[in-house]
């Protein structure tokens, strides 16, 4: 199948063609000789940073985010993404706009600025979010959730 991150790539070049708004984030793997080394946040302007990168040390400090063998670079993430949330949300609502969100996911909500920025970004009523959330394994990610549930979005599985 077509992996999610292609599939945004794809969408927003379409979007960028035609005369709306697009805005946003994706994160894409970063591989090394091969193995994956990590993901990166690529904004839709073109700027990159590290999203998480695997972490040699396994007893490294408790204070570090991490998610299975990745560690989680919330600074990094942060100023990347909510100066284009924020671009987002302070427009007027009668310009029609998009931003794209991928994805909503475990790494992500390490960041709480995150949360309350795609929570405002979903509220604005003249924003689309074309976003991506994780499947459910496990506990459930309460965004994620609170996302899947609301009357005015609508869930496309990608497999």
């Amino acid at each position: 199948g077509i992996g999610k991150t292609t599939l945004i790539q794809k969408v927003t070049q379409a979007l960028k063609s035609s005369d709306v708004l697009v805005d946003g984030f994706y994160t894409e793997e970063v591989k090394e000789g091969g193995r994956r080394r990590g993901f990166d946040v690529v904004t839709l302007s073109g700027k990159r940073g590290p999203l998480s990168r695997v972490s040699s040390d396994s007893s490294a400090s408790r204070r570090e985010c991490r998610v299975g063998q990745y560690v989680v670079d919330v600074v990094s993430f942060e100023r990347l993404v909510l100066p284009v949330l924020k671009n987002v949300n302070q427009g007027t609502d009668a310009e029609k706009k998009i931003c794209v969100i991928d994805e909503i996911g475990k790494m992500e909500l390490f960041s709480q600025a995150f949360i309350q920025a795609v929570r405002q970004t979903l509220a604005a009523s003249g924003t689309v979010v074309l976003g991506t959330i994780p499947v459910p394994k496990g506990k459930p990610l309460d965004l994620v959730e609170e996302i899947r549930s609301r009357k005015d979005v609508k869930v496309f599985t990608v497999s």
